[in-house]
């Protein structure tokens, strides 16, 4: 069963961050679209996608840019993680049994959704793919009248993809 399609519904859900906040999704979303990063710790390709994902909060944060990374690790090993990575916005946890994460049908980490405040999935991303991360870009900065730079510096060898 592959991952929630684009336009579908995004599964609601309630989640714990790092820091002891609550997070819902429903509440989150009458404040805009919300981009929803699912992660594992120690996965490589989430450790290489999450400083691009800070980046965009860094540029989109003005505007009231939601992003949350949501962990399917425990509490200590995810601050490690946003330490580790510099990560600076919310980092929920999904702790086993992993209830969100089955909610979204997820295949691979890092799997990503930017969800519209009508509740709809408009991008879904897998892995790292560049062209998905700058049209996240593209659409929050549009839904927030945010202006933004480039996302990939031209002196970065940034692939276009990398699987999760």
């Amino acid at each position: 069963m592959s991952a929630i399609k684009v336009g579908k519904p995004a599964p609601l859900f309630g989640l714990t961050a790092t820091d002891g906040g609550n997070y819902s999704l429903e509440e989150g979303l009458k404040h805009g679209p919300v981009l929803a990063a699912f992660f594992k710790v120690n996965c490589p390709t989430c450790q290489y996608t999450f400083p691009f994902l800070e980046r965009l909060h860094q540029q989109l944060r003005s505007g009231g840019a939601q992003i949350w990374g949501i962990s399917q690790d425990g509490v200590k090993d995810s601050q490690r993680f946003a330490r580790d990575y510099s990560v600076t916005f919310p980092i929920l946890i999904d702790e086993y049994p992993y209830r969100s994460s089955r909610e979204y049908r997820l295949e691979y980490v890092p799997s990503i959704f930017l969800i519209a405040p009508d509740g709809s999935i408009t991008i879904r991303s897998e892995g790292f793919a560049k062209r998905d991360l700058v049209a996240m870009q593209q659409s929050l900065a549009q839904a927030l009248s945010v202006p933004v730079g480039e996302l990939f510096s031209a002196k970065e060898n940034v692939p276009e993809y990398k699987p999760g």
